[in-house]
């Protein structure tokens, strides 16, 4: 993965932010908002955009666009580099190969001692029943 590459593709937009900041707020755009049309990307081949559509199934558009934002920080800059870290590591997480489960016996000694549990377990509460009269 060609991360120059990646990033290049990349495309941000600043909106006012929410939150802490008073009258400054409402004259600055500080939250940052990072695109990415995963459909038309050059840099994945067709294995790994599927791969990575199945990743990011509720967070794509209907045209396949992922939308992150970020306003963690009063600064501009700040956020985009939040913004742009954070893609890079959904982006690692989405490609990274599952790991084969290898099925393993249940040990002897397992079995033995869920059984003996069980067994006092239904001892203690025979006990508590009222004894027989015979």
């Amino acid at each position: 993965m060609d991360v120059t590459l990646l990033k290049s593709e990349i495309n941000y937009k600043y909106v006012r932010s929410s939150g802490s900041g008073g009258q400054h707020v409402n004259k600055v755009s500080s939250k940052a908002e990072l695109y990415f049309d995963l459909s038309n990307s050059s840099v994945f081949n067709d294995q790994e955009k599927q791969k990575l559509s199945e990743f990011f199934n509720n967070r794509l558009t209907k045209d396949g666009v992922l939308i992150l934002a970020c306003d963690e920080s009063r600064s501009q800059f700040r956020n985009k580099a939040l913004v742009t870290q954070r893609f890079l590591e959904l982006i690692q997480e989405g490609l990274k190969e599952e790991k084969k489960r290898i099925s393993t016996r249940v040990p002897r000694s397992v079995k033995r001692k869920r059984l003996k549990v069980k067994r006092i377990n239904a001892d203690k509460k025979a006990n508590r029943k009222p004894p027989t009269l015979e």
